[in-house]
């Protein structure tokens, strides 16, 4: 069994090939899958994925894009909406300094407002982090000075700092198909160090292909692509990869019930 942690069903559901492709993800074994919300505003459209399939789980939030429309000031709406048993997290929210959609403090204060709803719910935040680590680091470490919460850095792209930073606080770190393109080395490199009981897998699909997927649009099937990757880094067998992020899922969203074995 394998999990993509990490995927934006309603974009499929949008293009009218969900069905296709979640079909082709459980031929090649992938056992659950988790539809992360990026707009309250589309929340129902991918929490309805989730109520559709027993294998797929959802998260609720506001993505850092967003942040200007559908920022957060208050963790209330949040909280409120992840009472569902099929919102196992909350995110994707952080900080996005790349593409600047939103204005910065704005997604600051969006950011906060998930944190205190991960520390009020227990439910891990999905943290999306670009060209602003420094920012993420400092207010994470504030945060949870007011008290622990559980959180997950997807699609992990930044450098050891943030990677020491996050698992010091007990977060766990998601790979997605970067690390299978050939630019990645540094990525691999920190990955090669962080202890192997804190990562996940995942596609982040529609984007980010992995190797040898590149140039088609990317599906939870391809994240299979990802473990053998992480199983290279890590030198064990694609076996244990598959066994290990699955383990770290089920504890990191503890939500989640886990298929019984037939």
């Amino acid at each position: 069994m394998i999990v993509d942690s990490h995927c934006h069903l309603d974009y499929f559901l949008k293009d009218g090939d969900l069905e296709d492709a979640l079909g082709r993800a459980r031929d090649v074994g992938i056992g659950c899958m988790v539809t992360i919300g990026t707009k309250l505003s589309t929340f129902e459209t991918v929490l309805g994925i989730a109520e559709a399939n027993s294998d797929i789980y959802c998260t609720v939030g506001v993505h850092p894009h967003e942040a200007g429309a559908e920022g957060l000031s208050s963790p209330d709406l949040l909280i409120e909406k992840s009472q569902h048993s099929k919102v196992i997290g909350l995110g994707e929210s952080g900080l996005d300094y790349y593409y600047d959609h939103a204005p910065r403090d704005r997604q600051v204060e969006s950011f906060r407002a998930h944190i205190a709803a991960a520390r009020e719910t227990g439910l891990p935040l999905v943290v999306h982090t670009r060209d602003a680590d420094d920012d993420t680091v400092k207010i994470m470490r504030e945060e949870y000075k007011k008290g622990a919460y559980p959180a997950l850095i997807h699609c992990f792209t930044a450098g050891p700092e943030l990677a020491k930073a996050s698992l010091d606080m007990g977060f766990y770190i998601s790979l997605s198909g970067i690390i299978t393109y050939k630019s990645a080395e540094d990525i691999r490199q920190t990955v090669s160090n962080a202890p192997l009981d804190r990562l996940l897998i995942e596609t982040d699909s529609p984007y980010l292909a992995p190797v040898p997927m590149r140039g088609k649009k990317n599906e939870p099937a391809f994240v299979r692509h990802t473990a053998e990757a992480l199983a290279n880094v890590k030198k064990i067998s694609v076996e244990e990869i598959h066994s290990v992020t699955t383990d770290n899922f089920y504890r990191l969203f503890s939500k989640a019930q886990r298929p019984v074995a037939s």
